[in-house]
């Protein structure tokens, strides 16, 4: 048999595997999580709104530094924007990944 052909174990597998309705109270802690992504959008689209009147007033009013600020301020806002709306996938997907493992 070849190398490449050989399975090798890297480490030891204690066969735990996440499994839902072993504690009370998942769906609360659901429902907490998805309220605190909520906020959390929701305070994003107040940044971006802030940063992206602040860079307009920097740019009409001659104020470089403002309109520096306000131009990281928006991407920063976008950057949070995309990670609050793709916290789930991206846990569901490196999640998924230890699975796999044979």
């Amino acid at each position: 048999m070849s190398p490449l052909a050989e399975h090798v174990l890297l480490a030891f597998d204690p066969g735990i595997t996440p499994s839902g309705g072993g504690l009370p109270g998942l769906a609360v802690l659901k429902n907490v999580v998805s309220s605190i992504n909520l906020f959390g959008i929701i305070a994003v689209v107040g940044a971006l709104a802030v940063s992206l009147a602040v860079w307009a007033w920097g740019h009409h009013s001659g104020g470089h530094q403002a309109e520096a600020n306000g131009k990281k301020g928006a991407v920063v806002a976008a950057g949070a924007a995309l990670g609050l709306g793709a916290a789930n996938g991206i846990v569901a997907f490196f999640s998924a990944l230890g699975s796999q493992v044979q």
